[in-house]
């Protein structure tokens, strides 16, 4: 199939319902997102549900697209003008600013000042209310800084664009839906983290943003720090002098549905099965383990408490397989896809 750069909206797609906007960032040029981006809607799938919205550079990404054998027809939007309010087709919002050499799988100015161009610009179609949540391919840490963004990440950039003061790193893996306590730091901190205080102030975040982003009552569980959950004591005693105390003022105080502390090693997939709505992880790998070995390239990020609904990939860049057509695009497809359902719940479609 041939790229098919429009200049004018296309006519308007004969279905009736309206398709939430997703806007999708291209991520890190040198790493994998413009070709996992490209494998996702290849096969037109994703537009059934949503309008497609790629927010990049479009003639490095349709170059990509042709190297993998993953050509697309689209409407191009040029930078500044408004989106077209139908399309048959996936759009991309071209910044064209690509025209510089930055090398494939390595960090560079030129690649992170780009991948933060498009956050920065998809926040804006939202606030313009041209779009109704954003899917973000991944952005290399070391990048943006060396293009002049001071963020160790997607999740501060967003709280810092939107103006948001609290927000939470989770993870969404079919029905487990866990949320953390405290994301990149050593285990020796994140242990130290683990007070009483700390975890009522999360719970309740917790309970808040699943409720406002599920639109239903929310069940949560809280994992145990120590093994077993410190078996009454004998393993540890975070569970009895911060985790229970935090769990017993949650639900008195504010009638909030929590329990635990429950054994780490089968919480998780007690709530993959559908017993809790959401648990609460004591620290990131805590979370991230059990998210990967039941769900690995099928789940999802979400950060709770932005006013706009994001979801992102659950891996990195991979710099050590971009330009090779060998990555998957699972993670992406289930993402934008969760962006699509939970923009449909919030404009209650």
């Amino acid at each position: 199939m041939n790229n098919k750069r429009n200049e004018v909206p296309p006519t308007e797609t004969t279905q009736n319902k309206y398709l939430p906007k997703i806007g999708i960032t291209m991520g890190d040029p040198a790493g994998i997102g413009g070709e996992i981006i490209a494998k996702s809607l290849h096969d037109g799938e994703l537009n059934k549900i949503c309008q497609p919205i790629i927010i990049g550079d479009s003639s490095y990404f349709f170059d990509t697209a042709k190297k993998i054998g993953k050509e697309l027809e689209y409407t191009e939007v040029k930078v500044g003008d408004n989106l077209p309010s139908k399309s048959d087709l996936p759009i991309f919002y071209n910044l064209d600013n690509l025209q510089d050499d930055f090398p494939t799988g390595e960090e560079s100015s030129v690649a992170g000042k780009a991948s933060a161009e498009y956050i920065e610009t998809a926040v804006s179609l939202w606030k313009s209310k041209q779009i109704d949540a954003i899917t973000t391919a991944p952005i290399n840490k070391k990048s943006i800084n060396m293009g002049g963004y001071n963020f160790p990440g997607h999740t501060e950039f967003l709280a810092e664009l939107t103006k948001t003061k609290d927000f939470a790193m989770s993870f969404f893996a079919n029905k487990l839906r866990v949320v953390l306590l405290s994301t990149h730091v050593s285990l020796k901190k994140a242990i130290e983290i683990v007070k009483k205080d700390n975890l009522v102030e999360l719970i309740r975040f917790s309970e808040q943003e699943l409720k406002k982003l599920l639109k239903k009552d929310i069940r949560l569980a809280v994992a145990g720090l120590n093994p077993h959950a410190s078996e009454f004591g004998m393993f540890g005693s975070e569970e009895a002098k911060e985790i229970e105390p935090a769990i017993k003022e949650c639900r008195e105080k504010f009638g909030i549905d929590v329990s635990g502390a429950f054994s780490p090693d089968t919480i998780f997939l007690r709530a993959y099965q559908g017993e809790f709505d959401g648990v609460i992880a004591c620290y990131h790998d805590q979370a991230t383990i059990a998210v990967k070995c039941l769900s690995f390239g099928a789940s999802v990020n979400v950060t709770l408490g932005l006013p706009l609904i994001r979801t992102s990939v659950d891996h990195g860049t991979a710099f050590d397989i971009a330009g090779k057509n060998i990555a998957d695009s699972e993670s992406l497809k289930v993402a934008i896809k969760l962006a699509a359902d939970l923009a449909k719940i919030r404009l209650e479609l």
